[in-house]
C-alpha cells in the first residue's frame, strides 16, 4: 500500500512538474512574440529648410506621433503627443510650421492639422467630423499648403489650396474618386485624378480653374507628374507600354528618357535645382535607385542601397542631400541619409526592436511558379531556423488587390518563424510592380482566376516539399482578407486554419457601408454593384461560407470606414452557428489595420497561438 501512494506521490509531482514547464515554455513563446510585435517603425521623413533637423513619424511612444532629429543623427524629440495615429508630415518653406494629418481611431475621416515647429499651437484647418483629408505640398513660398478632402462631396476626394494668409480653403479641383495635387509651380497645378482603382489621369490646372489633360489614353494607365525648377514636367508613364518608365511631357505627348524592360518606376524625386532627378525602380519587389541627368538626359550613377526597400525620398533645399525612408526583411523602417556628395549613407535612427536580435530574422528568397494556365507568378519564401521542411507553412496574401508582397519587414511573419512555422508570400496576378497586363488580370469577373491562383501557391510550396500538406495555413488583411475567404470557401479541405484581418467578404454590403469615393473607384476593379449585382454575388465567399470547414480567426477594426465591421461580423455569426472553430478579435480603437504597439501585440499574438494551435 506504500508503495502505490509513493507511486500516485511521484507521479503527481511529475505530472505538476510537466505542467509548470509547459507553462514556463507557454510564457517564453508569448513574452518572443510580444517583443516582436514590438519592433518600431520609423518613416515619412521631412527636411527643415535649413536643412539641419528632420521631421518623421514614428511610434516610438506606442503609436505613430511626429517626431523630429538632427539631419546628424542623435537622439531625437517628440513633437506630437495625441491618443490617434499621425499618418502623414511635411515641414513648410520658411521653417516656421509643420504640416500633419491626424486619423480619429484610426478611420479614414483623418484631419489636417499645423503646429510650430516646436510642437506648440496645433490647430486644424480641415472641417472635421467624418470627412475626410489628406495632406499635401506647401507652395513654395509657404503661403499655401494643398490638401484633398470629400468635405463638399463624399464620392470624390476635391483638391484645395488652404491660403494661411487669408486663413481658408480654396477650391483647386473637382474630382470623382481621389484626387491629389502632386506638384505646383506657382499658380499652376499637376492634379492627379484616380476615377478607377489601376488607371489614373494627370491634369494641368491654371489659377483660372482651366484644365489640359496631359495622359490621354484609352484602357488602364498609370501616371504621375512633378514639375522641375524650370517649369518642365516629368512624368511617369506606362502610356504604349506594359512597365511604367520616366518620361518628360512635351506637347501633346510624353518621351521616355529612361525605361527598364526588368522593372517598373515606383517612383521619382527631382531636386530643387532641377538638374536631376532620383528614380526609384521596383525590382520584383526589391528597390533599386539611380540618380538621372535631366540636362545631359542621361543616367548619371546607380546608388548602392544599404536596405531592400526605398522609400518616401526627399532632397534638402541645398540638394547636397537626400533623406528617405529604409528598410527590409530584417530591417525595421528607418530614417537614412545619402550625401550626394561623399556617396555614403547615414541611419539617423534605430527604430526600437528590444530584446530581438535582427541578425536572426529570417530573410526571405524569390521564387517563381506557374498557375492553372502557366501565367508565371512570384513569391517570397521564408524558412523557420529550426526544424527541417516539409514545415507547418501560412500562405499570406497582400492587400490591394493592386497592392505586392515585397521583403519588408513584417513582425507576424517574424513571429511566425521564431515559433517554426513558415511563410509565403505570394504576387498572384493582380498585383502591382509587375507591368500593366499583369495588373489587370483579376477585374471583374476575372476575379475566378485571381481565387485559382490560390490552389497553385498550395500546390508550389507542397510540391516543391517546403510545405506539409495537412499543415498548410492560409491569411490576409484588407483584399488579402478576401483571399483567404474566397480559399476557405472555394477550397474547403485544403487548409487547416484561416486568420482573415479586416477583409471583404460581400461586395453588397463593401459598396453599400464604405466610403462613397472608394466604392466609386472600385467598380473596375471588382464590378459595378448597378449593373453587375449578379457576378459580384458569385464572387463573394459570405454566398459560400456555409462551404467552410477551416478554423477560422477574424480581427477587425471597430471604427474601419474603408472595409466595414459588418464584412467581419457575417463571417463570425455563420461560424459561429455552424459550430465550425471561430474567434473575433475586435479592436475598437483601430481602423483600417492596426497603428498601436499594444494592438499590435494583442493581434500578433492571437495569430500565433491560432496557427500553433492548428498547424503544430
Amino acid at each position: 500500500m506504500k508503495n502505490i501512494l509513493c507511486l500516485i506521490l511521484i507521479f503527481g509531482f511529475a505530472l505538476s512538474m510537466t505542467e509548470l514547464h509547459a507553462q514556463e515554455d507557454q510564457a517564453a513563446l508569448l513574452a518572443k512574440v510580444e517583443a516582436m510585435a514590438k519592433v518600431g517603425a520609423s518613416y515619412s521623413p521631412s527636411f527643415s529648410p535649413d536643412g539641419r533637423e528632420i521631421a518623421f513619424i514614428s511610434d516610438m511612444s506606442g503609436l505613430p506621433q511626429v517626431w523630429k532629429i538632427s539631419s546628424d543623427g542623435g537622439w531625437p524629440s517628440q513633437l506630437t503627443n495625441f491618443n490617434d495615429p499621425v499618418s502623414g508630415v511635411t515641414w513648410s518653406p520658411d521653417g516656421k510650421l509643420i504640416a500633419f494629418q491626424l486619423a480619429p481611431g484610426g478611420g479614414m475621416n483623418s484631419q489636417v492639422y499645423i503646429m510650430n515647429s516646436d510642437g506648440s499651437g496645433v490647430a486644424s484647418i480641415t472641417a472635421g467630423g467624418k470627412t475626410n483629408n489628406w495632406v499635401g505640398l506647401w507652395s513654395e513660398d509657404g503661403r499655401y499648403l494643398s490638401f484633398s478632402s470629400n468635405q463638399e462631396n463624399p464620392s470624390g476626394m476635391n483638391s484645395y489650396l488652404y491660403d494661411f494668409q487669408d486663413q481658408k480653403a480654396q477650391l483647386i479641383a473637382k474630382n470623382t474618386g481621389i484626387g491629389v495635387i502632386s506638384s505646383m509651380k506657382e499658380d499652376q497645378y499637376l492634379v492627379n485624378r484616380l476615377a478607377s482603382r489601376g488607371s489614373n489621369d494627370v491634369y494641368l490646372i491654371d489659377k483660372d480653374s482651366n484644365e489640359t489633360l496631359l495622359t490621354q489614353h484609352s484602357g488602364p494607365g498609370q501616371f504621375g507628374g512633378k514639375f522641375s525648377a524650370n517649369g518642365d514636367i516629368y512624368m511617369a508613364s506606362n502610356l504604349d507600354r506594359d512597365k511604367v518608365a520616366f518620361g518628360k511631357v512635351e506637347g501633346d505627348s510624353i518621351r521616355i528618357l529612361d525605361a527598364r524592360d526588368d522593372a517598373e518606376l515606383d517612383d521619382f524625386v527631382i531636386d530643387h535645382a532641377g538638374q536631376q532627378a532620383l528614380l526609384v525602380w521596383n525590382v520584383g519587389g526589391k528597390n533599386e535607385v539611380s540618380l538621372y541627368d535631366l540636362e545631359g538626359e542621361k543616367r548619371a550613377r546607380s546608388l548602392k542601397l544599404p536596405v531592400e526597400l526605398f522609400g518616401g525620398a526627399e532632397f534638402s533645399t541645398d540638394d547636397r542631400y537626400l533623406v528617405f525612408t529604409g528598410s527590409g526583411a530584417t530591417e525595421p523602417a528607418n530614417i537614412w541619409r545619402y550625401d550626394l556628395q561623399l556617396n555614403t549613407f547615414k541611419k539617423l535612427t534605430d527604430s526600437q526592436h528590444p530584446g530581438i536580435r535582427l541578425e536572426e530574422l529570417v530573410t526571405p528568397s524569390l521564387f517563381t511558379f506557374k498557375s492553372f494556365d502557366d501565367l508565371e507568378m512570384s513569391g517570397w519564401l521564408y524558412l523557420p531556423k529550426s526544424g527541417s521542411a516539409p514545415y507547418p507553412m501560412v500562405i499570406s496574401y497582400h492587400g490591394g488587390p493592386e497592392g505586392q508582397s515585397r521583403p519588408s519587414f513584417s513582425y507576424t511573419f517574424q513571429a511566425l518563424l521564431s515559433q517554426g512555422i513558415a511563410v509565403f508570400a505570394p504576387n498572384v496576378r493582380g498585383s502591382s510592380g509587375f507591368g500593366k497586363r499583369f495588373v489587370n488580370l483579376d477585374n471583374g469577373a476575372l476575379r475566378v482566376n485571381g481565387v485559382k491562383d490560390i490552389e497553385a501557391c498550395f500546390d508550389f510550396v507542397v510540391n516543391a516539399g517546403y510545405a506539409a500538406k495537412d499543415k498548410v495555413g492560409i491569411m490576409g488583411g484588407s483584399y488579402g482578407g478576401y483571399m483567404t475567404m474566397a480559399g476557405v470557401t472555394q477550397y474547403p479541405d485544403m487548409f487547416a486554419a484561416a486568420a482573415n484581418l479586416y477583409g471583404v467578404v460581400n461586395f453588397k454590403t463593401f459598396f453599400e457601408q464604405t466610403e462613397p469615393w472608394m466604392a466609386a473607384i472600385s467598380k473596375v476593379e471588382y464590378g459595378d454593384p448597378d449593373t453587375q449585382a449578379e457576378m459580384l454575388e458569385d464572387l463573394s465567399p459570405i454566398h459560400k461560407v456555409d462551404l467552410v470547414k477551416t478554423p477560422t480567426l477574424v480581427l477587425h477594426g471597430a471604427n474601419d470606414t474603408n472595409v466595414p465591421v459588418v464584412e467581419a461580423e457575417q463571417v463570425v455569426d455563420n461560424l459561429k452557428k455552424r459550430n465550425i472553430p471561430v474567434e473575433y478579435v475586435l479592436f475598437p480603437d483601430e481602423g483600417h489595420g492596426w497603428r498601436k504597439t499594444a494592438n499590435k501585440v494583442t493581434s500578433t499574438v492571437a495569430i500565433v497561438e491560432w496557427f500553433d494551435r492548428y498547424l503544430k
